[in-house]
């Protein structure tokens, strides 16, 4: 039987590598972006009315201006710190709800298992754009709340891969022997089964965290996302749908371009992660 072909060792470390070099450029933009503003570097994102409108890009205003006088350079720059906030808080708490339920699930079984199993599988039918829309309408706009909407979908995702592993691993004879011995059910959680469940884990965070960058950009580009205060790709590119007709360009093409970037670094990363941390290409990797 022929082997399946396998992606190439360099061609994994080069996807990680891209992959984390744009995702820490967008990163350190994210940090850097107050402290430039405050050395006068970059404009006020919320600064309306104060530049010529519709501006096309040029060497004052690099990214152009927007029908409403923002400078879309600052706001774009801005807008990596709204996503990358909410999207990490967005995958940490679903991570945090998520391997728990999914350790206990497995680990405890019966009609736990059964009952917590059936309501993530209902929820992961759902599609996550959908579902996020939902909660998002219910709770209203605001970056917790949009982080709530949109951890919601990924939940279930971790919850199914960390209790798999937790229902092969508990018949493993470390943990057997460690119930023999009078261990509690904490303390196997704990001690022998976190660390030989979550190898997926990091993985499954950086892919859920490109898509929550989508999503979240289609939560502005609706009005549900982040208040009009707060810069944010998706509102911009909503905003920018009229201009486009008449030929201004820009307002739409340099939020657009941050965020399909920053969704490509991010999974350029995961795949990168995943083929590093998959069992079978651990020895080949090396």
């Amino acid at each position: 039987m022929v082997a399946p072909p396998h992606r190439s060792p360099n061609l994994s470390r080069w996807l990680t590598w891209i992959g984390a070099a744009i995702t820490l450029v967008f990163v350190l933009i994210a940090l850097l972006s107050p402290l430039l503003q405050s050395w006068e570097w970059i404009q006020d994102p919320l600064a309306f009315l104060v530049n010529p409108i519709h501006s096309s890009p040029s060497g004052d205003y690099w990214f152009g201006t927007t029908r409403q006088g923002y400078d879309v350079f600052s706001r774009t720059l801005f807008g990596t710190q709204a996503a990358l906030k909410v999207v990490i808080l967005a995958t940490t708490l679903s991570l945090v709800i998520g391997v728990p339920l999914g350790m206990l699930s497995g680990y405890w079984g019966g009609w736990f298992d059964r009952a917590l199993l059936f309501f993530m599988d209902t929820l992961y039918t759902l599609p996550g754009l959908l579902l996020s829309v939902t909660l998002a309408f219910v709770v209203g706009r605001g970056l917790l709340n949009a982080a709530i909407a949109l951890s919601i979908a990924y939940v279930p995702q971790y919850y199914r891969v960390v209790r798999n592993q937790t229902v092969s691993v508990k018949t493993e004879l470390f943990i057997e022997a460690a119930q023999a011995m009078g261990a509690s059910t904490p303390h196997i959680l704990r001690r022998y089964l976190f660390w030989n469940v979550i190898q997926s884990v990091p993985v499954l965070f950086t892919l859920n965290a490109a898509d929550a960058v989508l999503v979240l950009g289609g939560l502005g580009f609706l009005g549900l996302g982040l208040p009009e205060s707060t810069p944010e790709w998706g509102q911009d590119l909503r905003q920018a749908l009229d201009a486009l007709p008449t030929g201004i360009w820009w307002t739409a093409l340099f939020p657009g371009l941050a965020l399909t970037t920053l969704v490509t670094g991010l999974s350029l990363l995961g795949e990168g992660l995943n083929e590093w941390l998959s069992p079978r290409n651990q020895d080949r990797l090396r």
